[in-house]
């Protein structure tokens, strides 16, 4: 208990920092709300009946899809990229259930590009419906105070203007579950109720610096997905980030790299640690995408180990121009 109390002090203290770099006065309000939110702690897992697990989103035929387009209007380059890919329809069919897994985890406004922009939460809402989805839900499990983050980040607003559905993580949302092949993920909660009755999942990414992974990408967008005290998988940073992927296998992942965090990351907090890259990444391909977002971060994938772990799994290809991206 005396190394995990250590652990939850060092993290604490790390994220009080962050807090006073932005300047937000909402930081300390913030920084209350995540230790005191821990959906299912260790106790309440024990007590929970039956595992989950997330089934197999991606689209058979699009496997292996990646457009790059080059630009500064984040709507226009998302579109230009899906229809070279054969358009929304290709991936969104007509009933589909729609779930879109931002990254809503800090308490911060859009300038600062530590969360997923609202331009594109409300511009792939706005698509997915038009093509004939069901519904769409917009879901994470930030590590601040999630009303918080999801008001402040605009994330809200945007989805709930498109006709979207927001989820707030609540404490009955989150179920257990064990990755197969996995050493980490067993039998620990994940945020599993915004999944049900979807029948395709799209993740939506900011391009980042960060601290412990040395990036955050489209694969490290799903630890909004786990619950309880997931601060312990920081010791193993690379391998929690491949079994994220062995985890959610998404219908498609949208990186966005039209401003990117070069440092200070993930948090960030001042205009002078992002840099404008112009470039929006899509693809069916999550190990693709952060390979290739790597390179606008001034980094190697054999400095991501998280990317040559999850292409060993068989998760996706690091070599993206195997893949014939288009280029736009």
């Amino acid at each position: 208990m005396k190394k995990q109390d250590q652990n939850n002090n060092a993290t604490r203290r790390e994220f009080l920092v962050r807090c006073t770099k932005a300047g937000l006065s909402a930081g300390a309000v913030c920084a209350s709300g995540y230790f005191f939110y821990d959906p299912v702690g260790p106790k309440q897992r024990e007590t929970e009946s039956g595992l989950v697990s997330l089934p197999d989103y991606s689209i058979p035929d699009k496997k292996g899809a990646m457009a790059i387009v080059k630009g500064e209007d984040r709507a226009k380059t998302l579109n230009l990229a899906l229809n070279a890919l054969g358009g929304i329809e290709a991936f969104i069919k007509k009933g589909d259930g729609v779930l879109l897994k931002v990254n809503a985890a800090f308490a911060t406004p859009p300038v600062l590009s530590a969360t997923t922009s609202p331009v594109l939460v409300s511009e792939m809402a706005r698509l997915c419906l038009k093509a004939g989805a069901k519904k769409v839900v917009v879901t994470d499990n930030p590590i601040n105070d999630p009303a918080s983050c999801f008001t402040l980040s605009g994330i809200e607003q945007a989805a709930r203007s498109e006709g979207a559905d927001v989820m707030l993580p609540e404490r009955a949302f989150f179920h257990p579950s064990t990755v197969k092949d996995a050493l980490l993920i067993r039998e620990w909660p994940i945020l599993f109720e915004p999944f049900k009755d979807i029948d395709k999942v799209i993740g939506i990414a900011p391009l980042k610096d960060h601290h412990r992974s040395g990036a955050s990408m489209t694969m490290k967008n799903w630890y909004g997905v786990l619950g309880g005290r997931r601060n312990v998988f920081h010791q193993d940073i690379h391998n929690i980030i491949k079994e994220l992927a062995m985890m959610v296998r998404p219908s498609l992942v949208i990186l966005d790299g039209t401003v990117s965090m070069m440092t200070n990351g993930p948090t960030g907090g001042s205009i002078s640690d992002l840099k404008p890259t112009h470039t929006m990444i899509v693809s069916t391909d999550q190990v693709a995408a952060d390979a290739y977002g790597a390179t606008l971060l001034d980094k190697t994938t054999d400095s991501l180990p998280f990317i040559s772990k999850a292409e060993a799994q068989g998760i996706g290809t690091a070599d993206y121009m195997s893949l014939n991206p288009i280029l736009l």
